[in-house]
């Protein structure tokens, strides 16, 4: 197995409270992997500790062995790790189009806004978006979305960067089986044409089941299974931890 993302015993105390504790994983590259996990289980928390949000007490991040702990959110996106969150984050007056520029400007709000949008870059952003499905809305605010589209609009903005690794926070989280259904497929087409290695955290399980080719799973900030989902949805510990004994 080749390593795209792994950490080692990786801790964050939150006041008396242990979210994740010394929590080691591997997501191999090239693959889809799950997390999973019940409420409170420390999957958001370890999210934010391997892209730099969060600060680790203990442990550390390697991406291809190469060590990244602490390394901040921008710098990691230019290694090639990007993300979404459980609530989007965009600019909501800036146009579709404007907020697919976001991850590859690291020069400030006033630079974003002027004119001189690169050639190159308006071409990518628009075969982004026509990807999803938004190029039609290019030149609506991101306000004026729905949540579904509000969605996708992060999830091509974070492709803009042409990541190795996209770790996706609850990418089916309120929206309809319809867009499910669309957003199951583009991630299977980008895993298999480009090769993007993906880890996501998901709590739809029938998602994760039909998705995910290797799964991780979480309770009280310790990784206490993984496997594929086929032995996942039998494992004693995984059922225990979701229904309590």
């Amino acid at each position: 197995m080749t390593a795209a993302l792994r950490t080692e015993n990786l801790s964050r105390r939150f006041g008396g409270i242990l979210a994740v504790d010394t929590c080691s994983i591997t997501i191999e590259k090239g693959k889809i992997t799950g997390l999973i996990g019940p409420n409170g289980s420390g999957k958001t928390t370890l999210f934010n500790l391997i892209t730099g949000v969060y600060g680790a007490d203990a442990g550390d991040v390697y991406l291809h062995d190469v060590r990244v702990t602490g390394m901040k959110p921008s710098k990691l996106c230019h290694q090639g790790i990007s993300r979404t969150f459980q609530i989007t984050r965009l600019f909501w007056d800036l146009t579709v189009l404007e907020n697919m520029i976001v991850p590859v400007r690291q020069v400030g709000f006033r630079a974003l806004i002027s004119p001189g949008m690169l050639r190159s870059e308006e071409e990518r952003a628009m075969e982004l978006l026509g990807r999803v499905g938004l190029e039609h809305l290019k030149d609506q605010p991101a306000r004026k979305l729905s949540f579904g589209q509000q969605k996708l609009l992060e999830f091509a903005a974070i492709l803009m960067s042409e990541p190795e690794i996209v770790m996706l926070d609850e990418p089916a989280g309120g929206v309809n089986p319809t867009m499910i259904r669309f957003l199951m497929d583009l991630i299977r087409g980008l895993n298999k044409e480009k090769g993007i290695t993906f880890l996501i955290v998901e709590h739809n399980m029938h998602v994760v089941m039909d998705l995910c080719d290797h799964i991780l799973v979480l309770d009280q900030g310790r990784k206490i299974a993984e496997g594929p989902p086929a032995i996942i949805q039998s494992d004693p510990a995984v059922l225990d931890a979701y229904l309590g004994n």
